[in-house]
C-alpha cells in the first residue's frame, strides 16, 4: 500500500511547482525567448515538476510490487499496465520524462521552442496524471 504521507508531499510539490510557473504562461515566445533568467526558472521548474511525477511513479511500483522500470519513461509504462494512467496519458509523460533528461543531460542542446511549448501546452499533462493516480490512491 503507498504511503500516503509520501504521496500528498509530492503531490503539494508538483502542484506548488505548477502554480509557480502560471504567472508565466501567459508570455510571449518573443519575451521568453530574449530573458535567459525566465528560461532558466521554467526549465529547472519543469525539470523537478516531472521529477516529483517520477518519484510518484516509483513510490506506486515500489510499493505495488509492479515490475521494475528499465528507466524514466517506462515508469510511466508501467503505471499503464497497472491501470494506474491512461494509455494516451502514458505517452505524454513518456515524452515529459524524456525531456527531463534532456535538460538533466543535454542542456547545451535545449531548445527554446520546445520549452515554451511545453509550458504553454503540456502543464495539464501532469495535472491529468495526479489526477489519475487521485482516482486509484486517495478515494
Amino acid at each position: 500500500m503507498v504511503n500516503q504521507l509520501i504521496m500528498e508531499r509530492l503531490f503539494s510539490l508538483i502542484k506548488g511547482y505548477l502554480n509557480d510557473l502560471k504567472p508565466v504562461r501567459g508570455i510571449s515566445f518573443s519575451h521568453y525567448s530574449k530573458d535567459i533568467r525566465l528560461q532558466r526558472f521554467v526549465e529547472r521548474t519543469l525539470q523537478i515538476a516531472i521529477e516529483a511525477s517520477l518519484d510518484i511513479g516509483n513510490h506506486i511500483i515500489s510499493d505495488e510490487g509492479f515490475r521494475e522500470p528499465q528507466d524514466n519513461r517506462d515508469i510511466f509504462r508501467v503505471l499503464r499496465e497497472n491501470g494506474i494512467i491512461p494509455e494516451g496519458l502514458q505517452k505524454k509523460l513518456e515524452n515529459m520524462a524524456s525531456f527531463r533528461n534532456l535538460i538533466v543531460h543535454s542542456y547545451a542542446k535545449i531548445d527554446n521552442e520546445i520549452v515554451f511549448g511545453i509550458l504553454k501546452k503540456r502543464m495539464d499533462d501532469m495535472e491529468a496524471f495526479m489526477k489519475a493516480v487521485s482516482k486509484r490512491f486517495f478515494r
